[in-house]
């Protein structure tokens, strides 16, 4: 059975220049530690708010390093340097804005602020590509809520099999007539 790849970016101008270490991107790796028991490897990276960038990494991660999954974190707010959604939907065939929605309700039983997060998801070929809010306790808020429909997302892309601690998160999967 092939390893799963999963990508993960931190969108920061200062975590890219080195002013301070990335944090989120090291939760969203935790993370998937904690869920996941099947073996995997994260292809890890960290760019600027650059749109142009941003896409150039998703494309990679998806078309050459063959993840099946992409989470970024950062740059889904309202700031003008906030352009991480609009990198998504330029390269994907195919949104996915139930994932957005729920991060967003989520989140908003913690901060009234949730609203204005633009997170989403979306599909390009045979891979998953989320968007994460920029905080370390909100992206595990929003993995937790949105993560149980992630091994069944990619099940049906034909990616490879995540299977997952379910003492720490259960994946939602149809029974099997």
């Amino acid at each position: 059975m092939p390893i799963a790849k999963i990508g993960v970016i931190t969108v920061s101008d200062r975590a890219n220049t080195g002013i301070y270490k990335d944090i989120c991107g090291k939760t969203i790796i935790n993370t998937i530690n904690d869920y996941l028991i099947s073996e995997w490897q994260s292809v890890y990276k960290i760019v600027p708010d650059e749109q142009d960038l941003i896409e150039k990494t998703m494309i990679d991660l998806v078309d050459n390093e063959n993840c099946c999954l992409v989470i970024s974190t950062g740059g889904t707010g309202p700031a003008k340097r906030d352009v991480t959604p609009e990198a998504t939907e330029a390269v994907c065939d195919r949104m996915m804005p139930g994932f957005g929605e729920l991060m967003r309700a989520e989140s908003l039983k913690y901060v009234p602020t949730s609203i204005l997060s633009r997170q989403t998801a979306g599909l390009r070929g045979s891979s998953l590509i989320i968007n994460l809010p920029g905080k370390p306790k909100s992206i595990r808020e929003c993995l937790d809520a949105v993560f149980p429909a992630i091994p069944y997302c990619i099940d049906l892309m034909e990616g490879p099999y995540l299977e997952c601690n379910e003492a720490v998160i259960k994946p939602f999967r149809p029974k099997k007539k």
